[in-house]
């Protein structure tokens, strides 16, 4: 299974982190010199939540940013809900 969210797509992705050293020419100095560059991975933040896709609960990767904004259905915990909403759909 990727790292990346069944909604949104997040994934993993690559940068660099920088170091500098000396002072901006800005604030007097000769200017700031970079002394590494190194790789680094930026990882969304996902979570293995129960969803339910296609009438069925299944598992999945989620990022936060997609249950958060109302992307994830979850399955209800109790059958009575279940049964509530059988009840209204047969009434109209």
């Amino acid at each position: 299974m990727p790292y990346e969210c069944a909604f949104s797509g997040k994934k993993t992705t690559f940068g660099k982190q920088r170091t500098y050293r000396g002072q901006k020419i800005s604030k007097g100095g000769f200017g700031l010199k970079s002394t590494g560059i190194t790789r680094r991975t930026f990882r969304p933040n996902l979570q293995k939540v129960n969803a339910v896709i296609d009438g069925k609960p299944v598992k999945i990767l989620a990022s936060t940013r997609a249950i958060r904004s109302g992307l994830v259905i979850k399955p209800l915990k109790r059958k009575y809900g279940y049964t509530r909403d059988q009840k209204n759909a047969a009434q109209d």
